[in-house]
């Protein structure tokens, strides 16, 4: 014992005691805490694959969670359940598809189920091509139905395609039509005294109207109402078809939604069954009864429906289905381009035209017959665009045929890219077009002087130190920047009036940042034919004159850590993320707020070496 500690008292040795001992746990907590979490990533990362059993006449459970992308994005930072930001679970276009298709053929399957409540939005055109193989799939006689709780009208898109779909009776069914609304900011940055300084060319390029805007120009209005009216129109068109329903029994619906509710005495669930929407009202536990009669009771659950998960059954698919190393067989490249795109290196999410250039060159080297490109973007960096343009060519060049396939979206410098492509294929609902260019370029000279910071120097030139944010901008950069845009654009419209057999004059007339639906674009010349990603990779081997190939899919090698990352987001983070929104009424209004502040998220795109961007604002699918 110390002489402080024979100097402390009986009391404060005992309190201080505790406080050790406190502190010991806390350590021993901690750590084992901590070795907890290393087994778990090593087991999700390297351990075995369990065993999948596929039910002898089971259902597949296609039960998607979170956004249906066409590349899922990589996790950053710490996970939700540890304390990090929260990241929305996505499920992958292609992972449904190829599922469902290679169930209709496995006698093994009987029936297709839907269960929808876990679906947080897609795009119509994500929406048709999972639809497209529920049809594909009925086409076998195998029924397929739908259950939920609640339909979304994205939701309720994908349920209509089922032979019976079933509602909660205590659910509802949100029909509300396709809108596009935003937030603006001009008053906002006046009054932070913020110059925006915007180049453009054309009547429709919108993207930076909520900077220059305190409402929505006639010019876009006009282009928007056109679009989603056609967007809308196809969605309406497919439901009542697939529900027997008049063709205008959903507009009618929305348009007397209270006295639709009224007659029913206030029931969301009775107004949809009346109005013969759903098939039959029946509680959870009551639908998976039924289902049991049907597929029958789930090995080792009694409470369930004997299924196999979509993801499951898709893993098992691939292990038994492994290719064989002796058997060579001619391979058709895909590869899968989402998000804004931008100048050098980005991860999934985002279109790096470094990152894209090196996977498309890495599909030269690998020897692939054609190539297969999904773009799913609503442009960005003009620079950027070109340089990924430009490596297509050198692809085609070397006597590989370049096929585009449009997702969602393939607009602006979407579509600067896909016209790099022998032929571009496009969904009805894909939005793209909106060719046109603008420069911005914010500076905060005033901002700066009302806080009483001043800039001044000396330059060898008029335009030294011209290009900086907190310096206000000379005519002479403005005029350079105007002629950068007017250059830029009449490049744009030259290389797509070369890749469509026209001139840049008739490509004027449909350009000028005008948005197109994909039946619209087929009908103007924009893209060549209408149909789904199997579409194009069918039409890839045709180009390479192939009977038999494989598709092989080309990606950016994930880093360690994101392998880390993505191992915690598939195995627990997306779940919990999901529970998390869906119940707290907070992950609801996040969600909520997010479109008002994606403009100015937006900015931090803005990296184009030139400050020239073909970018569209409207082109977020409904």
């Amino acid at each position: 014992m110390t002489e402080s500690t024979r100097r402390r008292g009986p009391i404060r040795r005992f309190f201080g005691a505790i406080g050790g001992a406190i502190t010991w746990l806390r350590r021993v907590f901690t750590n084992i805490l901590f070795l907890l979490i290393l087994l778990f990533i090593g087991a999700a990362i390297f351990g075995g694959e369990e065993r999948i059993t596929v039910p002898q006449g089971g259902a597949l459970k296609v039960a998607p969670g979170g956004f249906l992308v066409d590349e899922v994005s990589q996790p950053s930072g710490v996970p939700s359940f540890l304390g990090g930001p929260a990241t929305p679970p996505e499920t992958r276009v292609k992972d449904l598809v190829d599922a469902i298709d290679h169930a209709a053929s496995d006698n093994r399957i009987s029936a297709l189920v839907l269960e929808l409540d876990h679906l947080a939005g897609a795009s119509l055109s994500k929406l048709e091509e999972v639809g497209e193989a529920v049809q594909r799939f009925k086409a076998s006689e195998k029924p397929v139905y739908a259950i939920g709780d609640n339909y979304t009208q994205g939701q309720y898109f994908l349920a209509s395609h089922a032979d019976k779909v079933y509602m909660n009776p205590m659910g509802s069914l949100l029909l509300t039509g396709f809108g596009s609304y935003r937030n603006y900011y001009k008053s906002a940055l006046d009054k932070l005294k913020i110059n925006f300084h915007v180049f453009r060319v054309g009547d429709y390029k919108d993207f930076i109207e909520p900077y220059t805007r305190d409402d929505m120009s006639p010019a876009s209005r006009e282009n928007n109402a056109r679009w989603l009216h056609q967007l809308w129109s196809e969605y309406t068109e497919q439901v009542t078809g697939l529900r027997n329903l008049p063709p205008n029994a959903i507009d009618n619906y929305i348009a007397n939604l209270p006295q639709n509710l009224r007659a029913e005495g206030g029931s969301w669930a009775q107004a949809a069954l009346a109005n013969k929407f759903v098939d039959k009202l029946l509680t959870r536990r009551a639908a998976i009864e039924e289902l049991q009669e049907i597929v029958g009771v789930a090995e080792g659950d009694k409470f369930q429906y004997s299924a196999i998960h979509a993801q499951d059954y898709l893993r098992q698919m691939k292990l038994a289905n492994l290719p064989d190393p002796h058997l060579q067989k001619d391979k058709i490249g895909l590869i899968s381009a989402a998000g804004a795109i931008i100048d050098g290196e980005a991860p999934a999410g985002q279109i790096g035209s470094a990152t894209l250039t090196k996977l498309i060159a890495e599909a030269r080297e690998k020897n692939v017959k054609a190539l297969v490109l999904r773009i799913d973007s609503p442009g960005g960096s003009a620079f950027a665009s070109e340089a990924i343009r430009q490596e297509l060519l050198a692809t085609r060049e070397a006597g590989i045929p370049v096929v585009i396939s449009m997702g969602s979206v393939a607009a602006s410098g979407g579509y600067w890219i896909s016209a790099g492509g022998d032929r571009i294929w496009a969904s009805p609902s894909t939005i793209t077009g909106s060719i046109g260019v603008f420069g911005a370029f914010p500076t905060f000279e005033d901002s700066l002087e009302h806080l009483g910071i001043y800039n001044d120097g000396v330059g060898t030139t008029e335009l030294a130190g011209t290009m900086r944010l907190d310096r206000a901008l000379p005519e002479a950069a403005a005029d350079i920047l105007q002629q950068g845009v007017e250059h830029t654009y009449a490049q744009f419209l030259q290389l797509v009036a070369e890749a469509r057999n026209s001139t840049p004059e008739e490509i004027h007339k449909i350009a000028q940042g005008q948005v197109w639906t994909g039946r619209a674009a087929h009908e103007l010349g924009l893209v060549d034919e209408l149909g789904n990603l199997n579409d194009a990779i069918a039409n890839a081997a045709q180009l390479a004159e192939l009977e038999k190939y494989e598709v092989l899919e080309i990606q950016r090698e994930l880093t360690p850590g994101e392998k880390v990352m993505r191992a915690l987001a598939e195995n627990v983070d997306a779940q919990i993320s999901a529970g998390v929104e869906r119940n707290l009424p907070l992950g609801a209004w996040l969600n909520s707020i997010q479109p008002a502040v994606q403009p100015l998220a937006e900015l931090k795109t803005f990296k184009d070496p030139r400050a020239l961007y073909a970018r569209c604002l409207a082109c977020t699918a409904p």
